[in-house]
């Protein structure tokens, strides 16, 4: 099994989890390689460690990869999908961060959950993206224009709130006055969407959602819509400019920009262990905060 690592920030947990996976995966002799910049980071804190010198290292994905095992908090996740786009490589997360709904495996489970993983004893999540498309054409779009958890409009520059003219398969919808809009995945309704009031939707639900960010519209409440839809938005305010962000990527739009977004043509493929379900993370995580922290 060819096997891709990949993390962005070291820390005492990561650093744990490092060392429990890397020494696994050589008694396994398995085929790794680690995303390269990630390496460097490994490589300076454990000078002294026995099997790092069998392991190569990548910069980017293709075909041949079987698995990604992203190491961090689901941010980290996020970040590997920009890797992994269209390739079809699952992906399971080792959580060294907090809130983990991507990232679940913890540091004690490592060696167990791989097991389990190289043995086949898993099931795939097949999770929605959005893709962006803008009129004028923006660069920062042209290779990475998909979002796993959302698609995020919000005001800049200013405390004067935007004006979001929303249209839905071309249809007028309403213009919310607000701090913006945010467009999610199901994936994503435990993220952004949620800390704004939205809805949190099962992995497997064939819908977007609509959750405004700080409407002043009294009547103004989170939409919940068919992942078929094309949503249409443009912004006007005091300023020449907004933000948008794809997930953690974040780019500045002028006022005049027509931002389209629907479904991407392709799913990213989340591992789930056979003992493990989007329902007990739930349970876990809001319902009775048990999440762990460091």
């Amino acid at each position: 099994m060819k096997i891709a690592i990949f993390g962005q920030f070291y820390h005492k947990n990561a650093e744990e989890a490092v060392e429990i996976l890397l020494d696994y995966l050589y008694e396994k002799n398995t085929n790794v390689y680690v995303e390269d910049q990630f390496f460097d980071i490994v490589n300076h804190q454990l000078t002294n460690h026995k099997n790092y010198d069998k392991f190569k290292t990548f910069r980017s994905l293709d075909k041949s990869f079987d698995l990604l095992i992203s190491i961090g908090g689901d941010g980290t996740i996020l970040r590997t999908t920009t890797l992994v786009k269209d390739l079809d490589i699952p992906i399971v997360g080792i959580n060294t961060g907090r809130l983990g709904f991507l990232a679940t495996i913890q540091n004690e489970d490592i060696t167990e959950a791989i097991d389990d993983i190289l043995s086949g004893n898993y099931k795939i999540s097949e999770r929605s993206l959005l893709s962006i498309q803008t009129s004028p054409e923006h660069k920062e779009f042209n290779d990475l224009n998909f979002a796993l958890n959302e698609i995020a409009v919000s005001r800049k520059n200013t405390t004067s709130m935007i004006t979001v003219e929303t249209r839905l398969n071309g249809e007028y919808l309403t213009s919310y006055w607000s701090d913006g809009l945010i467009v999610s995945t199901p994936t994503g309704s435990t993220g952004y969407s949620l800390s704004c009031g939205g809805p949190v939707i099962t992995p497997d639900t064939n819908s977007f959602v609509l959750t405004p960010i700080a409407p002043h519209n009294l009547s103004a409440r989170p939409l919940i819509i068919t992942d078929s839809t094309e949503i249409q938005l443009k912004v006007s305010g005091r300023e020449d400019n907004f933000l948008i962000s794809l997930d953690s990527r974040i780019a500045t739009l002028s006022n005049n920009t027509i931002v389209t977004i629907k479904k991407a043509p392709f799913k990213i493929k989340m591992i789930e262990l056979l003992k493990e379900s989007f329902l007990d993370t739930l349970r876990k995580k809001l319902l009775w905060g048990e999440d762990k922290r460091n």
